[in-house]
């Protein structure tokens, strides 16, 4: 059934500015990174093991999200999981050792877990599938206007109340969209006898369909955690940027990549208006956004901050493209009911390889003395790699095929 345009959009923006609020906590750390570590005296090993925290969290708690998700519903289940982030991203305030930022990143990553199963989850309810991307490109770009706001507004925010005083403030956003959540969201009736049902992760595991989007998500997300936690630092140590010069280079970044979410979700869903088949209009798309990621591999051909800021962004906006598209290949390949669950057992995967990258780059920036170069190759081929496994495991979008009995995981 179609949902009424006017509601359904408004949702949507609260889809964005709820991932909006989630990613403006989670890159205060990156921004205040120099600050902070100059205070309390952290390597960049120590770094990559805080920022490995979160991961761990996000990674370890995906799937419980989305089954959580799946069976309270969008609406308590979104909520609580705001609720619980926000008290996190407070408790920075407090900490003063190593070991504390660890519990607290550890606990941020627990709540934020649930943002986009929740989120997927409810474009799926409220969205028809010709647009669906189109929504998924448009509040997954509240991540990077996340990502700008918190460049601009926490360097003058520290500058004021300390970085202390930074994380309280920014936590104070995720209070005022629980509210509005709670007060506008309802979850439509022809939706809440689904969200009792669920199906057992071995079910799903047994759908190509999951396997792509898992293989997708374990082959990007590490760069994407890349630009989040070390290309504010890279900045700063490249060109000398002092802290409060650190906002227009990252804000061009991330408003760039804001710009490909919310443009890879418009090409595939114009290609559908336009004729083209499901298949054929996600799998191009998301072949667009990977040649677009290739040039990052030639950052240090070229000198000057403004042509690295280009370079850096045009990445950026390719990931959110493809993320954009990737996202949508769960509610287009599985039931509503399980869509939150699928999202969250590839955020595991996804997670699972962001921890195990965080602290080998860490690592490898020590021992290197900060060679960054490898890292952006790898960005670089990341998508194409990812797509080809997807092409070589979801032929035809729309028509997933199951795996075979004797192959099935647990089956």
């Amino acid at each position: 059934m179609k949902r009424p345009a006017s509601k359904r959009w408004v949702i949507c923006g609260l889809l964005f500015f709820a991932t909006t609020v989630n990613y403006v906590d989670r890159q205060v750390l990156g921004i205040l990174k120099t600050t902070i570590q100059h205070d309390l005296h952290w390597s960049e090993g120590d770094y990559g093991w805080i920022a490995s925290a979160f991961q761990f969290a996000y990674a370890l708690t995906m799937p419980l999200a989305g089954r959580v998700v799946d069976r309270l519903g969008t609406r308590l289940g979104y909520a609580l999981a705001v609720l619980v982030w926000s008290l996190a991203a407070m408790s920075h305030s407090v900490a003063r050792t190593w070991s504390q930022f660890i519990v607290a990143r550890f606990g941020l990553g627990l709540g934020e877990a649930a943002n986009f199963p929740a989120a997927i989850k409810t474009v799926a309810e409220w969205f028809p599938e010709k647009e669906r991307a189109f929504a998924t490109g448009i509040f997954n770009s509240g991540s990077n206007v996340g990502t700008v706001v918190a460049a601009l507004m926490v360097p003058v925010v520290a500058y004021r109340l300390g970085w202390r005083g930074a994380f309280l403030f920014t936590a104070s956003l995720d209070l005022i969209w629980l509210v509005l959540w709670l007060a506008y969201y309802r979850t439509p009736s022809s939706e809440r006898s689904a969200t009792e049902a669920g199906e057992p992760w071995a079910k799903l595991l047994a759908n190509r369909g999951a396997w792509a989007y898992i293989a997708g998500k374990f082959m990007t997300d590490p760069v994407w955690w890349f630009f989040l936690f070390w290309i504010p630092a890279f900045l700063q140590t490249s060109y000398h940027l002092a802290l409060t010069s650190l906002g227009l280079p990252l804000a061009a970044i991330y408003l760039a990549a804001d710009g490909g979410s919310i443009l890879g979700g418009w090409l595939s869903n114009g290609m559908i208006s336009r004729g083209w088949d499901l298949n054929r209009a996600r799998k191009t798309a998301m072949l667009l956004c990977a040649c677009a990621a290739t040039p990052i591999m030639l950052l240090f051909a070229v000198q000057g901050l403004w042509p690295t800021v280009a370079l850096i962004g045009l990445a950026a906006a390719a990931h959110q493209g493809f993320s954009a598209n990737l996202y949508t290949l769960v509610s287009d390949n599985f039931p509503r009911r399980t869509v939150a669950s699928v999202i969250g057992l590839g955020g595991l995967v996804g997670g699972i390889s962001g921890i195990l990258a965080a602290p080998a780059i860490g690592y490898w920036l020590d021992f290197s003395h900060g060679a960054y170069r490898p890292l952006f190759v790898f960005g670089g081929v990341a998508y194409l790699a990812a797509l080809s496994v997807i092409q070589m495991l979801v032929p035809r979008i729309g028509q997933p095929a199951q795996l075979p009995q004797a192959v099935a995981p647990f089956a």
